[in-house]
């Protein structure tokens, strides 16, 4: 019995009673090794003594102000510190409290950007399929998780979704990954067209995208041609770090790797580490001097907005991350788990693929390797090894809906950056025998 509202109604999960680096232990005294960090949030493990002792500082020194009043110090050395390898073109942050958050105030910036400069025409949005943006109402009419869509549809604003840059499921096998990605890419160029370029705002995609098809990155010069074409069309670029981002990929930033910026980014998840709850919006002085030139006054806020003690730990997290040199060990420790990977599930009959970047890396189950295609998802075949990862010890991130928001299935795995050699082989052992243990467990 529990007065708690469970996001998992139907049945009760485990109370997790202490965590500390990637062990995670439930009230039962049972371990987890925590290789998913939640949802790609602990990045640098769980209690890192670093950041709890910036929090206790600051909750001693100021616990909150309301930002309609004053700034504080964190959030002012925190926007100059994420500066310093923010995309070019980058001067200011704008500090909400998650993802969705900061989804929300990316949409209204670009709205208010367009009115201060005279185009109030543009109202549009283009997003694309099989992408996940955020569950607040704004950021699930940009997303285009078909699951997590439907139940709310009648409440959204009307959003265009092209193609994914999906390589695995989409490319034909008579082109090559750089031409699909410019075909996939001129899907943009031909929706403003449609719309009515005078009519579009803005454009958003995951770099890599996420939880949805799980760690898909994008083909060598799909971003390079998006960017061109917004350019073009004065469009704005709004990128979803959320999940990729903050060392994540193996650069502070994954649209670092393909050669372009953005002129909106959120990031969130890695930001805080999970020590507190904090996201951004990084903003480029493009976007941000027509709003301060203009009224002044961005017409949005939270109460929570640029917390003391949330940024105080986003600063202590990010510091931490540069001062120990850990987006080289994602790098590193990347490429080991990838190389762990392709050795256990590289020929595997039921996994079609192995991809990612970094320390984001996945894996999608298939029903047979040759032709891809997907089991029936009422066998719900990411749940059934999500419980046999669980009875292992090992939390490893669960999806459906892979190929189109009701096919297919993945697995996600974002150990922290800290993640040792022996660490990466007990996680890729585990979840190798939950898959062969969930399979076996299937009537086919």
């Amino acid at each position: 019995m529990t007065r708690v509202f469970n996001r998992m109604t139907a049945t009760l999960p485990p109370i997790a009673v202490r965590a500390e680096g990637i062990s995670i232990w439930d009230s039962t005294g049972k371990a987890y090794m925590d290789a998913c960090g939640g949802a790609a949030v602990s990045c640098l493990g769980h209690s890192h003594p670093k950041v709890v002792e910036a929090m206790d500082r600051q909750v001693r020194k100021l616990d909150y102000v309301h930002p309609g009043f004053f700034s504080g110090e964190p959030a002012e050395h925190l926007a100059d510190l994420l500066m310093e390898d923010a995309p070019k073109g980058m001067t200011h942050a704008y500090f909400v409290s998650g993802g969705s958050e900061a989804m929300e105030a990316a949409l209204k910036m670009t709205r208010q950007y367009f009115l201060e400069i005279g185009q109030a025409k543009r109202t549009r949005f283009i997003s694309r399929r099989q992408s996940y943006h955020g569950n607040t109402l704004g950021a699930l009419a940009v997303g285009g998780n078909l699951a997590r869509r439907e139940p709310y549809a009648p409440m959204l604003m009307d959003v265009s979704l092209i193609a994914p840059c999906f390589a695995y499921r989409f490319k034909r096998d008579d082109e090559t990954e750089e031409q699909y990605g410019l075909r996939v890419a001129d899907e943009l160029e031909a929706e403003i067209l449609r719309l009515g370029p005078e009519t579009v705002a803005g454009f958003t995609a995951e770099t890599v995208v996420g939880a949805t098809t799980g760690c898909v990155p994008p083909v060598k010069g799909y971003f390079k041609r998006i960017r061109e074409i917004c350019d073009r069309y004065g469009v704005l670029m709004i990128l979803d770090e959320v999940m990729s981002g903050m060392g994540r990929t193996g650069t502070m930033h994954a649209i670092e790797q393909e050669g372009v910026a953005p002129d909106l980014m959120t990031i969130a998840k890695g930001l805080g580490g999970g020590l507190q709850a904090i996201g951004a919006v990084l903003v480029a002085q493009k976007v941000h001097d027509p709003i301060t030139k203009g009224s002044g006054l961005f017409m949005h806020g939270h109460t929570y907005m640029a917390h003391p003690v949330a940024c105080a730990a986003g600063l202590a997290v990010v510091k931490t991350i540069k001062e120990e040199g850990l987006v080289e060990r994602v790098r590193v420790q990347g490429a080991k788990l990838r190389r762990r990977m392709e050795a256990r599930f590289g020929n595997h009959a039921h996994v079609g693929d192995v991809r990612g970047r970094g320390l984001f890396q996945a894996i999608e189950i298939v029903e047979d390797r040759s032709t891809k295609e997907a089991f029936d998802p009422k066998l719900a075949m990411h749940e059934r090894i999500k419980q046999e990862c669980m009875a292992r010890g090992l939390l490893a991130y669960p999806m459906p809906g892979t190929i189109d928001g009701r096919r297919g299935n993945h697995m996600i795995l974002a150990p922290p950056y800290i993640v040792t050699d022996e660490q990466i082989d007990t996680i890729v052992e585990r979840l190798g025998d939950s898959v062969d243990a969930a399979l076996a467990g299937v009537d086919r």
